[in-house]
């Protein structure tokens, strides 16, 4: 698990568990290589906002909508970042395998609001092996993310 994530999540007395599974780098494999719902899954896509970057979190099986998050934000440019805009923010997770936890590297964090209809919630733990799991209130709580309708299912 990424080190700043398994702190901070100690240091916070939150409960968790840690999922192993077979390597995996679509958030829809993940969840089924793991055994879990895809809609628990947790998926972080990383946004540009006006150039700054930002994480929107969605399930699995969604895809952001970025003309919702524009409107909800109030940004005048809003798109999707390349690998290269972020792969040198987050220096102990693997390219794509970041944690929900834009609070730990200083970015603002937007969750779809259907996160909050399941009680769990699981995400990439900074790697394609490995995921975390715990409350979806206590990773709202962490993290005081915006909720808005951002994703749109396919």
């Amino acid at each position: 698990m990424e080190k700043h994530l398994k702190q901070y999540l100690d240091e916070n007395h939150v409960h968790y568990v840690t999922l192993d599974h077979p390597q995996a780098f679509t958030a829809q494999e993940v969840a089924a290589s793991a055994h879990i719902p895809g809609k628990e899954m947790a998926k972080t896509v990383m946004v540009k906002l006006d150039g700054e970057l930002a994480m929107a979190v969605l399930p699995a099986p969604d895809h952001v909508s970025l003309r919702r998050l524009k409107e909800a934000t109030g940004a005048h440019d809003t798109e999707l970042a390349d690998e290269e805009d972020f792969k040198g923010r987050f220096p102990d997770c693997e390219v794509g395998a970041m944690p929900p936890f834009g609070n730990l590297w200083n970015m603002p964090v937007f969750v779809d609001q259907r996160l909050r209809e399941d009680e769990l919630i699981a995400f990439n733990a900074g790697t394609h092996t490995e995921l975390v799991q715990l409350a979806y209130s206590d990773y709202e709580e962490l993290v005081h993310p915006t909720v808005l309708n951002l994703s749109t299912r396919h």
